[in-house]
């Protein structure tokens, strides 16, 4: 079973690693990261980079995650991404995104008629948005903002080899969130905080 997690420049660290942890636990699996051409591509924090080896022509996966970022911007543009997208989801046993992912998978058509959900500040980007953590429309499932596609991954792997093997990855993985504060959505952090959130937000963009 391969798993390609397609980056950009620009993706958010943790909208690939997360989902990357939990889907490489699954017996039998392969992830790759991969991109449109080989090098190296930076995170939207511009600190870290990875070196991607495998290109879009060199795997037929099983499974597709696409990874949010402030270059998701730019890449729901890039025509040659958008047809490999749906190259790739056509074959595709699932096709996945976590956060602003979903930005992508909505240009390329493959969100047409289908709930999704992405990360708070972007849900008007989507035709039918759903405010929550993990939305699943058949072999379509995405994920909410940043650390939710840990929440995606984990779900794909029940799917996947039964809730037995998706709760070892969880315990071996030790995911079990005790947050120190109540403020991880929209709907429960203050004013203030969100705010601090938007100008970031658009800092970044």
């Amino acid at each position: 079973m391969q798993i390609a997690i397609p980056l950009f420049d620009r993706f958010t660290a943790l909208d690939a690693v997360g989902p990357y942890e939990v889907l490489s636990r699954l017996p039998g699996a392969r992830v790759d990261f991969v991109a449109a051409e080989p090098g190296v591509y930076k995170t939207d924090t511009r600190m870290l980079s990875v070196d991607v080896e495998t290109s879009f022509a060199d795997v037929e996966p099983d499974i597709l995650v696409v990874p949010g970022g402030a270059g998701t911007r730019t890449v729901m543009h890039d025509a040659s991404t958008l047809a490999w997208v749906r190259a790739v989801h056509e074959a595709s046993e699932y096709t996945t995104s976590v956060c602003t992912g979903a930005l992508v998978l909505h240009a390329a058509g493959v969100l047409d008629g289908l709930e999704a959900t992405t990360h708070w500040l972007y849900t008007d980007y989507l035709d039918n948005p759903v405010q929550r953590r993990v939305v699943e429309q058949g072999k379509v499932v995405t994920a909410a903002g940043v650390s939710a596609g840990i929440d995606m991954a984990l779900t794909l792997a029940a799917r996947i080899a039964g809730a037995e093997v998706a709760q070892a990855i969880q315990l071996g993985i030790e995911y079990d969130p005790q947050p120190p504060f109540d403020s991880g959505s929209p709907q429960k952090a203050p004013d203030a905080v969100k705010e601090l959130v938007m100008a970031a937000e658009h800092a970044q963009t």
